[in-house]
């Protein structure tokens, strides 16, 4: 779905760049600034270096003098809004109205009641004093960002990053992309032989009576099972069982190791 993002009277360059950067991380780049601070706030320093790479948004973005002309070919409409008004469009939280929105339940005009609109506008308002009455009345609904109650005080940056996050979402979000590969899992013969060799290696050590092993085995087979480990993981324990048998042949030599007595250790 189009979707645009208008920046009212925006005083700190800095946040053109961070919004530019929120838009982009989240697939957006329609931005349009209605009668900023500065004249050349796309070309500012501070605005270049907060868009942090995003500056594609940044070139392709219109400085307008207008709010209707940043809302020419928009057809649904929503004001960023914290402060409760007692006449306007309904208040909602984003996800709920987008929600509503994607699902033909929330028509953008009476008129188009069932349909779902093709583009999507959001508006925020200037820094200090937010969006103007008159601009938030001709909008669908007033977006209010879940917070604190005691501590509303939103980043326009960072504002624009949450609605920027719940819209992509709604409309599907993006699939993560997973940083290592699903590891490979060993394979019975592998867990059989690395356990063979654990029960040696206990043997040496004197934790295991192969005379009275009782469910020592059993119990490590299933813990190896649940364990789910991979071809790298039974090298590693190998390496540990054969590491015990090692010690235990260096500290007794030449005599056969006994087993630890019962009332000590119960491999149960």
């Amino acid at each position: 779905m189009k979707t645009r993002f208008v920046l009212i009277n925006t005083s700190h360059a800095g946040n053109v760049g961070a919004a530019a950067r929120a838009m982009k991380v989240m697939g957006f780049d329609d931005l349009v600034l209605v009668a900023p601070r500065w004249a050349n706030v796309l070309n500012r320093e501070e605005t270049i270096q907060r868009a942090s790479g995003a500056l594609d948004v940044l070139k392709n973005a219109r400085i307008v003098a207008t709010l209707d002309e940043a809302l020419d070919g928009m057809s649904h409409l929503c004001a960023t809004a914290m402060t409760p008004r007692d006449f306007g469009p309904p208040t909602r939280a984003p996800r709920e109205h987008f929600s509503k929105l994607l699902s033909n339940d929330e028509p953008s005009s009476p008129e188009n009641k069932g349909l779902q609109p093709d583009s999507v506008a959001f508006l925020f308002g200037s820094e200090r004093f937010g969006m103007q009455n008159d601009d938030v009345y001709r909008c669908h609904v007033a977006l209010s960002i879940p917070t604190d109650p005691k501590f509303g005080s939103l980043n326009l940056g960072a504002a624009v990053q949450l609605i920027a996050y719940d819209w992509r979402q709604a409309l599907g979000g993006f699939a993560v992309q997973p940083a290592t590969p699903e590891p490979k899992l060993a394979d019975a013969a592998e867990v059989a032989g690395m356990l063979g060799h654990w029960e040696e290696a206990l043997t040496d050590i004197g934790f295991l009576d192969p005379a009275s092993p009782k469910k020592l085995m059993p119990r490590l087979n299933q813990l190896f099972n649940r364990a789910q480990l991979s071809p790298e993981e039974i090298h590693i324990l190998r390496g540990v069982a054969k590491a015990m048998s090692r010690t235990a042949n260096k500290a007794v030599p030449s005599a056969v190791k006994t087993p630890a007595p019962a009332d000590t250790l119960d491999p149960q």
